[in-house]
């Protein structure tokens, strides 16, 4: 993909001396927590303006939720270029390369793109002194722009009613779910986590909800309705039930002891009410969508299909021309359509080594019913935090049979390792200490016998140090 780069300045600084300078010149929150987080859109609108209003020159798809909101944007991406449109989208954070957070048909920016979009406004960034995020989010809005996607998905980075992507007008609102993460900034009720989320809804504007949870449901149902939007709830419309292979495989040619996780999961979804749009997707006389594969194996991800599913509708409802065959396709293929890493990822098969960026309460259950269904005889635990949140239910829910590897991830905001074990041992949960997030994982590797399991998560930013 060819990029049209901005106007040449006498900006002279490379690609890693441009991050360098966004790194330590803006606030980051990957570095400085809670403080960095702009509870304003004041420097994104007035950023934006400078940019000519880029995000009024796109269509799009507003994506929020504790848990499930990337995984969820990403298959729709894969869905919508899949279908023939060009699409943007905006992810955070990245694993390993800044681009990452920004892509146009599954395909990063160019390291030109991001070296002269700071070159033409480093003025600006210093008059409104915008934060990381708030920056490469104009920048994500400009390239959409002068790129003329035809849709955008954008994923909120945290919260949604103050966050920075929150200046746009979607088609569609979609909120997976609401669970207990940054309460320090959100709220410490799951009632005003999901006001900041229902913060996306806007005026007319359908909204998806992924999951229906009795004690928030009406916030979200006030907010529509107050907004005139139509509102729907994915858990309540589909009902999905999956085929999940056996874990020792008895493929010819594979050693007997061989753990073997599945290459994708086997669907068969059906449609909860008699009437839909998507009757083209019915093959027999019931509503039925028979067989679809999903190369994102984390069995988490059948609440996000149906949260995906609903936005197929709605966009169809829209005048989007999306077949069954795109459908089928792109969730064969969202890894490679979209680059998405990170989620219940098999990062070798010798030793059996899995990493999930799973980090909050809700999002550790899922990894743990992971766990459970993988057949291991030791269970070797790499796991780093980082240190604003309150780790303790975490912790309690971790298994205490399990040999843990407590590491610091190599981020200022990284809980210092020594300080995660001894907490950890309130709990029931032994292990050592290591200089690293890979000195962790070599000494796991290195205590491996067949049959075990190794997994990597704790963080996200653990979890971007090994992939």
């Amino acid at each position: 993909m060819v990029y049209r780069p901005l106007a040449k300045t006498n900006f002279s600084m490379n690609y890693p001396d441009t991050l360098q300078y966004l790194y330590s010149q803006l606030p980051l929150f990957t570095r400085d927590g809670p403080s960095a987080y702009k509870a304003d859109l004041t420097n994104t609108i007035e950023l934006c303006k400078r940019l000519d209003n880029p995000q009024h020159k796109f269509k799009s798809v507003h994506v929020a939720g504790t848990n499930g909101k990337g995984s969820t944007s990403h298959m729709l991406a894969a869905i919508l270029q899949t279908a023939g449109y060009k699409t943007g989208l905006y992810t955070s954070p990245h694993l390993k390369d800044f681009r990452e957070r920004i892509r146009i048909n599954g395909q990063m920016i160019s390291e030109e793109e991001v070296v002269s979009f700071v070159a033409a406004h480093r003025g600006d960034f210093d008059e409104i002194s915008p934060s990381f995020f708030e920056m490469t989010v104009a920048l994500a809005f400009d390239v959409f722009a002068r790129e003329k996607v035809d849709i955008a998905v954008i994923e909120v980075g945290l919260g949604g009613r103050l966050d920075s992507t929150n200046i746009i007008t979607p088609l569609l609102s979609v909120i997976t779910n609401i669970g207990w993460d940054h309460m320090n900034m959100l709220g410490d009720t799951l009632q005003l986590i999901a006001g900041e989320k229902a913060g996306i809804i806007k005026p007319g504007v359908p909204v998806i909800i992924g999951e229906y949870q009795p004690e928030v449901a009406n916030i979200f149902i006030d907010k529509a309705a107050a907004a005139k939007s139509s509102i729907s709830f994915a858990s309540e419309e589909w009902a999905v039930k999956s085929e999940v292979r056996s874990p020792k495989s008895e493929a010819r040619g594979r050693k007997s002891e061989e753990v073997v996780v599945n290459e994708f999961l086997d669907i068969d979804v059906r449609k909860n009410t008699p009437t839909s749009s998507l009757q083209s997707l019915i093959s027999s006389p019931e509503p039925l969508i028979p067989k679809l594969q999903l190369d994102l194996t984390g069995t988490y991800q059948l609440k996000n299909i149906k949260t995906v599913l609903s936005a197929v509708e709605e966009l169809r409802n829209s005048g989007f021309k999306i077949t069954d065959g795109n459908v089928y396709n792109a969730l064969r293929d969202v890894k490679h359509l979209t680059g998405l890493h990170g989620r219940w990822e098999v990062l070798c098969q010798h030793p059996l080594t899995i990493c999930d960026t799973g980090h909050n309460p809700e999002g550790i259950a899922e990894v743990l019913k992971n766990i459970a269904a993988v057949n291991y005889s030791k269970l070797h635990f790499v796991l780093g935090v980082v240190n604003d949140k309150d780790i303790s239910k975490i912790l309690a829910m971790l298994p205490k049979d399990a040999i843990y590897y407590f590491c610091k991830p190599d981020i200022p905001r990284g809980l210092d390792a020594e300080s995660l074990r001894l907490k950890a041992e309130k709990f029931g949960l032994h292990g050592y200490v290591y200089l690293s997030v890979n000195q962790a994982l070599m000494i796991a590797r290195g205590n491996y016998k067949n049959g075990d399991l190794i997994f990597v998560g704790g963080s996200t930013f653990v979890v971007a140090e090994i992939i």
